[in-house]
């Protein structure tokens, strides 16, 4: 609001009043409302001219002020809870915190408590990533079957952490879960297999980069246990970008659905607890939930193979590096590069901010990265180098090979 202009307004109207002109005929010079109008009149007569100045609007009392110490006890609350083994950290976590020891009659707001944060450099605002052209997904097709895996944790009453490992398979949504007491490699062979066994060899697994799953994140160019397995079998490893758990997204769903419909609705003593009545959650999934969600069938149908108990007792201890494929997603650096097992390679500045799939091909000792720039464009072949492993690579066994003839790429279609 222009407030120079509207006094000038406001004193004319006071002064075509003073000399007589009723209140149409002062509107039809001045282009207000009859509220605005006799408002201002009212104020002239009440305080003469200088009452024609607008008031502040700054409220005269500020009945929803927090405590002056709010502050400063939340800050302090988010550094204690930092400092702890186990629980979260986040507003609700603080609130919690600050009513068991009654510090504030007031409680701020979740969204108060991150400005405050925010302010005092205990949350640093999020980096927004270059937005990409197009999102190098893996899909299904007739040819290329795949699974999704992740785990999620929970906290029984005492701090003890259960793990829910789940596996679902894109084309139908079937789901296999393990509960477990940790996140180790062998938890996560551990359900794998049993997922394998169930709903039969993917051609694909996608993952995250998880250290139970990559191999850990120190030393370069480490081919982990479980891509070991992965390729023993031939499965192809696909990692998801790094720190972006939304590509993961139908997994995800499963985990939440697993904490509302499941978790939430009971209290479990111990792991072993929630172990024995985890087969309920994987019955009434399939008997009630899944039936009602839309899925997409592979055509033509072809028939899995399933990893056998005979086969899993006769992996060796020792996993040799396969013939297979191992697949990366990655976001191009703002220099032009990417990481993978813990090893930066340079791709392009060019395309900083864009995703590109790479793949380690294990019989050939190549390192292959692809672009492509929309869904109507040809995938290219932007980098190639040399990938030098550390030991033979066996072959396939022919018991794992599939009958079928999997497409060369298997994104970007």
């Amino acid at each position: 609001m222009d407030e120079k202009r509207e006094r000038e307004l406001r004193r004319k109207a006071v002064r075509l009043s003073l000399r007589g002109l009723t209140p149409r005929a002062i509107l039809a010079q001045i282009q207000r409302s009859r509220r605005w109008l006799f408002k201002w009149l009212n104020r002239f007569a009440q305080g003469g001219w200088g009452a024609l100045k607008s008031l502040g609007r700054q409220p005269r009392s500020t009945p929803g002020q927090y405590a002056p110490q709010a502050h400063r006890l939340v800050a302090r609350a988010r550094r204690q809870l930092e400092k702890r083994k186990v629980g979260l950290v986040g507003a609700r976590s603080i609130q919690r915190e600050l009513r068991r020891g009654r510090l504030l009659r007031k409680m701020p707001a979740e969204a108060t408590m991150y400005r405050w944060l925010h302010a005092d450099g205990i949350l640093k605002p999020s980096r927004r990533k270059a937005r990409a052209v197009y999102l190098p997904r893996p899909t299904v097709a007739w040819n290329y079957s795949l699974h999704l895996m992740d785990w999620t944790a929970r906290y029984l009453e005492g701090g003890t952490k259960v793990y829910a490992f789940h596996t679902v398979q894109v084309s139908n949504h079937a789901l296999r879960q393990t509960i477990s007491p940790d996140k180790s490699f062998v938890a996560a062979r551990q359900h794998v297999l049993e997922a394998w066994k169930t709903l039969g060899l993917p051609d694909g697994l996608q993952i995250d980069n998880d250290a139970a799953f990559s191999g850990g994140h120190k030393a370069p160019r480490i081919i982990s246990q479980f891509v070991r397995l992965c390729l023993y079998v031939g499965v192809e490893p696909i990692f998801i970008p790094v720190d972006e758990p939304e590509w993961n997204g139908l997994v995800e769903g499963i985990h939440s659905l697993w904490g509302r419909s499941f978790w939430r609705r009971r209290r479990f003593r111990s792991v072993a607890h929630v172990q024995q009545a985890a087969p309920e959650f994987e019955t009434w999934y399939a008997r009630d939930y899944l039936p009602t969600r839309p899925v997409s069938a592979e055509q033509p149908l072809v028939l899995r193979q399933r990893v056998t108990t005979q086969q899993v007792h006769a992996l060796p201890d020792q996993l040799p590096i396969t013939s297979g494929r191992i697949h990366f997603i990655r976001q191009v650096s703002p220099d032009g590069q990417i990481k993978i097992l813990n090893e930066t390679w340079r791709v392009n500045k060019r395309l900083a901010g864009q995703y590109v799939w790479a793949t380690i091909v294990t019989q050939t000792r190549q390192l292959m990265m692809y672009y492509r720039r929309a869904a109507d464009q040809p995938v290219r072949l932007v980098k190639l180098y040399h990938y030098a492993l550390p030991e033979p690579v066996a072959p396939l066994r022919s018991e794992f090979k599939r009958p079928y003839r999997r497409r060369r790429m298997c994104t970007m279609l």
